[in-house]
């Protein structure tokens, strides 16, 4: 086997992050980006994968025409409680499944107002340009006051639908009504009708499409048993679109049948438990299948509390995977409604979840674009959402909520400390290889590892057979984490057990691993094989870690500044060095405003056109990522004259006269302090670079210097021990 080591460009990744230092400039999904992803793509197969939906299509559309005839059914009904449901398909078995919407009898939860501009973290992100895909059962009132033309049909139907409205409103309502402000409220909706879904969404994805929301399923009081945690045909049509077009993610509620008793035969435990009744695409492996969350936060955001829904619907998958993925706020969601432009209502379950982590989702796949210039593949996403999920109860994943609730806020501050303490990196892993990094823990909190994959569709479909523990996972990497000869191994959990805690194990059926490692000292050896051979000869991953130190870069402030040489109009200045570390000089003429700033990556920098007799005020600071920097180093000062040109150091960094002999602060305002050791009769005198006694008096007590000139002077100090002196600035 061959074993790899990743590469990254760390200095790549800095130069593009300090252009976004502290708010970040809105970034759009352009059209050439759209193209640039779909470019990427194996679009003949692409095509092909739509040719066969459309074939399905119409062969379900005459087998439910010639139902018709035979029985006297609506195809779309609409219930007391509001509720649409329409016939949508027929399952291998014959079964007629039915699609129905999820809201039951957000944007704080999932942290998203840390991202805007004013927030926490004051990113400026509003999902401005950014472009989301809402399938429903119609489209949405475009025409709302909320959506200020950001919201279009994308399909033909004509259908406005109430559900549609609610969920498009909780993905991009502009704040007229600031209770109904959207999670991405300056992100474009395109909304559709879910008659034609797979195909729809297999068209977009390959046009370039990023992020599509689905806050419906399949209705569970009209399967039979076998069906729930199933991995079934329309599970693997999704995994089949999302692998062959790996930037996109489709994101789904998980439904509202924990309280509903529709499955008779759990996986585990009674009936009224309410585990093991995921349907449909829920049971998709490459989806992020959302929960929905009662929660309670603190002022700063941080999750107190968390429990899941009384609605929301349990896992496990039949196989044992962790499902759903993560959970986010669907409870009394105030959003736009249908009845006119200006209309509003309160709606709960996993349809509003959902809608609250899409447009998260697609500010965080903003936000990465901003700083590096590029898009996020689905897996990265996915992986990053889960990573940085907040844990609720036990320790781990559970059939719940999954990795816990919705964290948009720490998934940024990742990307902020790529390169740095965190690592956000896409590779691929050959046949027979072995992908291993050493990595230093940084000794404060967990060192957390995680790899993520877009796994090719199941093999294996279930056409009847109850609760069928056949795994859907077709290429099985496996993350492990050594030390000395102490093996670390990933989060998994026991459906045959789906109310015990996580444990640690081989994890042999989920396209997602964890392995955390509390109070991580020294150093740990990464490892990512895979069991057996690999479909198609390759697996794509996304490796994601915190609590590691990435790279050598140091945060301290640049000091030891020398002139090491001069020219007729430059001067190099050299300071301390550091790996790894981008430094930001900057420098100006004393009597201008403005500071001109330049970057390099070395310990030294030239300054050129400098003008003789000028004298220039110069500071420099270190950087390691978008958000991480020195302050800066006090402000050093020079006459520029040519060969002469010397650094006018500060008072931490005497050196002319004695060592003993500081001033500070340096530059002065006002007054002056000497300190050293001195006697009682030490007396200073002042002295102007023509040589000139401007000021004289006892050096034990503070010197005004508010009546001195700003320019260059010379202190020069008078004791028993002899003299000393320094240069001090006067600002």
């Amino acid at each position: 086997m061959d074993t790899k080591k990743p590469t990254w460009a760390t200095r790549i990744f800095i130069a593009a992050a300090t252009l976004c230092i502290g708010t970040a400039s809105i970034s759009a999904q352009t059209s050439s980006e759209k193209k640039e992803i779909a470019k990427r793509y194996n679009q003949e197969k692409i095509t092909s994968l739509i040719s066969g939906f459309e074939t399905e299509e119409m062969n379900t559309a005459r087998t439910l025409q010639n139902l018709s005839k035979k029985k006297d059914w609506a195809k779309t009904e609409k219930l007391q409680d509001g509720t649409v449901v329409a016939l949508n398909e027929v399952g291998e078995d014959g079964t007629l499944l039915y699609y129905t919407t999820l809201n039951d009898p957000t944007n704080q939860v999932s942290r998203a107002q840390s991202l805007y501009a004013n927030g926490d973290l004051n990113l400026g992100l509003d999902g401005s340009g950014m472009h989301i895909g809402i399938w429903d059962n119609g489209i949405a009132l475009n025409s709302h006051q909320e959506f200020d033309n950001r919201s279009s049909a994308g399909d033909g139907s004509g259908e406005v639908s109430p559900h549609a409205t609610l969920v498009t409103g909780n993905l991009i309502s502009s704040g007229i009504k600031p209770k109904a402000k959207g999670v991405a409220f300056g992100a474009e909706a395109i909304t559709h009708n879910w008659t034609r879904d797979k195909i729809e969404v297999a068209e977009a994805a390959a046009s370039g499409l990023l992020l599509s929301n689905h806050s419906y399923g399949i209705k569970s009081d009209r399967v039979p048993d076998w069906y729930f945690g199933a991995y079934i045909k329309v599970s693997q049509d999704w995994d089949k679109i999302m692998y062959n077009a790996p930037y996109y993610l489709m994101v789904n509620a998980a439904g509202n049948a924990q309280k509903a008793r529709d499955n008779e035969a759990p996986i585990f435990g009674k009936t009224a438990d309410g585990f093991d009744v995921l349907l449909g695409f829920t049971t998709s492996k490459n989806a992020l299948t959302v929960a929905g969350a009662q929660t309670k936060l603190g002022r700063n955001g941080e999750l107190l509390e968390a429990n899941v829904a009384s609605y929301s619907s349990l896992g496990p998958i039949d196989d044992g995977r962790i499902k759903p993925d993560v959970a986010g706020d669907g409870t009394s969601i105030f959003s736009t409604t249908s009845q006119s432009n200006s209309s509003y209502g309160t709606s709960s379950g996993t349809s509003m979840a959902t809608p609250g982590v899409s447009g998260s989702l697609l500010l965080l796949q903003q936000y990465h674009n901003e700083l590096f210039g590029n898009y996020m593949k689905a897996a990265t996403l996915k992986g990053l959402a889960l990573h940085t999920a907040d844990d609720v109860e036990a320790p781990g994943p559970d059939y719940k909520m999954g990795w816990g609730v919705l964290n948009v806020k720490t998934a940024a501050e990742m990307l902020q400390n790529q390169g740095f303490t965190a690592l956000v990196e896409e590779q691929r892993l050959e046949e027979d290889e072995i992908f291993t990094l050493e990595v230093e823990a940084l000794g404060q909190g967990p060192l957390q590892v995680s790899v993520s994959w877009t796994d090719v569709e199941g093999e294996y479909v279930n056409r009847g057979e109850l609760n069928n523990p056949t795994k859907a996972l077709v290429n099985d990497l496996d993350l492990r984490i050594i030390q000395n000869e102490q093996e670390y191994l990933p989060w998994k959990l026991n459906p045959n057990r789906a109310n015990d805690g996580a444990t640690k194990g081989d994890n042999a059926v989920d396209p997602f691993e964890r392995i955390d490692i509390a109070g991580a000292q020294g150093t740990y050896t990464i490892i990512i094989s895979h069991k057996g051979t690999l479909r198609h000869t390759f697996q794509d991953f996304s490796l994601i870690i915190t609590g590691a130190k990435i790279s050598e870069c140091s945060l301290e402030v640049p000091k030891g500044f020398e002139v090491v040489s001069t020219e007729d109009k430059a001067s190099s200045i050299s300071w301390s060095k550091a790996e790894d570390t981008l430094f930001e000089v900057q420098h100006r003429i004393t009597s201008e405003t403005v500071w001109h700033s330049d970057l390099t990556w070395e310990n030294s920098i030239s300054l050129d056109h400098l003008q003789l007799g000028e004298t220039y005020e110069m500071r420099v600071r270190s950087i390691c990522t978008e958000s991480k920097s020195s302050e800066f180093s006090e402000t050093l000062h020079f006459i520029f004259e040519g060969t002469q040109t010397e650094i006018l150091e500060n008072e931490s960094h005497s050196y002319t006269g004695a060592l003993a002999l500081r001033v500070f602060p340096n530059p002065a305002v006002n007054e002056l302090q000497i300190n050293g050791e001195l006697s009682e009769d030490a007396a200073y005198s002042i002295v102007s670079t023509a040589g000139t006694i401007v000021k004289k008096g006892s050096a034990n007590e503070r010197v005004s210097v508010t009546d001195l000139s700003a320019g260059l002077y010379v202190l020069v100090v008078q004791d028993y021990s002899g003299v000393q002196s320094t240069k001090f600035y006067k600002n």
